[in-house]
């Protein structure tokens, strides 16, 4: 019974690689369950029944993505936003997804400010007088 829950346990293991590292996987390593983040590149989601495709980008290198889970794709998986797939490598290099989560990196991004923060228009004699009454 023992050797059935370690043997579980090894086949559930889920390993985390970069789009680049994926080129340099030899032999067993390319059959794991595998785990894979990167930006979705704009335009290249194409919705298709059974299965959504896309691409990933990052580190300069790119990883042409088909999603057939059965989930729905959460609302921030848009253009641009940050996705981590799982799934395995098929042979032709592409990625098979059966999960994806994302979220939209600038819903949560710092507003842009226009310049530095506007001075007061208190003068200093107004503050130096304000000081010396409290």
């Amino acid at each position: 019974m023992a050797f059935l829950a370690w043997l579980g346990y090894g086949e559930s293991k889920t390993y985390y690689h970069t789009i680049a590292e994926l080129s340099e996987l030899q032999g067993n390593a390319r059959s794991h369950r595998l785990r894979v983040g990167g930006t979705v590149e704009p335009g290249s989601i194409h919705r298709l029944p059974g299965r959504v495709e896309f691409v990933l980008l990052g580190e300069g290198k790119s990883l042409p993505v088909s999603y057939v889970g059965s989930d729905p794709l959460p609302d921030t998986f848009v253009d641009k936003s940050q996705a981590l797939v799982e799934g395995s490598l098929a042979k032709n290099g592409s990625f098979v997804a059966e999960q994806v989560q994302a979220k939209c990196a600038s819903k949560y991004e710092a507003a842009p400010t226009a310049g530095p923060p506007a001075k007061s228009a208190q003068t200093g004699a107004e503050s130096e007088q304000r000081s010396s009454t409290m």
